[in-house]
């Protein structure tokens, strides 16, 4: 009986994350040569085909589904021992405040991870309108807060990074091709909001609001169930939801900056540093 080594369960959860050999391979400080061939071994350790290779994509076969659910046991068994052993001594609770849509996307990895390294730390999390969670943190509400515009009364704030908003649709959804072009949005005053029909006015694209909510997590749901498609990050783009193909001319949004700030605990210092390391492993641009 061979054993897995976590390198190569690393280096294919990698593949998986980034869908390329050659982005996985700088991920593991590897060349792409040497992770083409670790996945061969794997493959042959395991006697089966766990990727599908060709010129654009990397795609996952049924039973590099199943193995992917494993490594990720694997290696978060590894991360949780060194933890354990090595980990932080901090304690206490740490309450953070953030926009609805980190809540879909950027904090659950955050805190996936946190909980590993900092196991003692308890982390309350309060999602919530832009404002609203810059509210939060003013009024010591939240030692943590991340928010996409930045507010003059938040001097510490720091930029993290910037990302795309993209025209979203249901993975193989119809609801891109319908005129006028039925959108979701968010509440009035939300910058999202206003770059999206700003957009579309200044292409002379005729729409109509067909789905509104006061949260990304709504506009969500409408965009999954094809009633139509939103402007939102890139980053949201998953199993069930696709980018609206280039082809049918929708018009650029923007972009969206996000930032962080935190009131100089150790606790909240601690997290802005898990924060740093995060964004230095898994960068946005």
């Amino acid at each position: 009986m061979r054993t897995i080594s976590l390198d190569m369960a690393r280096t294919f959860a990698a593949i998986c994350d980034t869908g390329s050999f050659r982005l996985a391979a700088s991920r593991v400080n590897r060349s792409p040569s040497a992770v083409s061939l670790q996945v061969g071994k794997l493959e042959e350790l395991l006697q089966c085909e766990l990727l599908l290779r060709d010129a654009r994509k990397v795609t996952l076969t049924e039973a590099g589904e199943q193995f992917l659910g494993s490594a990720r046991r694997l290696l978060s068994l590894n991360d949780e021992t060194l933890s354990k052993f090595r980990g932080s001594t901090l304690s206490g609770h740490l309450r953070l405040a953030a926009p609805h849509d980190l809540g879909m996307s950027t904090i659950p990895a955050l805190l996936r991870r946190f909980a590993v390294t900092h196991p003692n730390i308890c982390v309350d999390v309060r999602l919530d309108a832009c404002d609203d969670a810059q509210a939060l943190f003013a009024s010591g509400d939240a030692q943590v807060v991340f928010f996409s515009e930045q507010n003059s009364k938040i001097h510490a704030a720091r930029k993290l990074y910037t990302e795309e908003l993209c025209w979203l649709q249901a993975a193989g959804g119809v609801a891109a091709q319908n005129t006028p072009l039925p959108i979701a949005v968010s509440e009035k005053g939300c910058s999202w909001r206003d770059a999206a029909l700003a957009a579309l006015d200044r292409d002379g694209i005729p729409y109509r609001v067909a789905y509104s909510s006061d949260t990304s997590p709504g506009q969500l749901a409408a965009v999954r169930a094809d009633l139509a498609v939103a402007a939102l990050p890139k980053t949201i783009v998953g199993k069930d939801v696709s980018l609206v193909s280039p082809k049918l001319g929708l018009p650029n949004v923007g972009r969206v900056t996000m930032f962080m700030a935190h009131d100089d605990s150790k606790n909240a210092a601690a997290f802005s540093a898990h924060v740093d390391a995060h964004l230095a492993e898994f960068p946005h641009h």
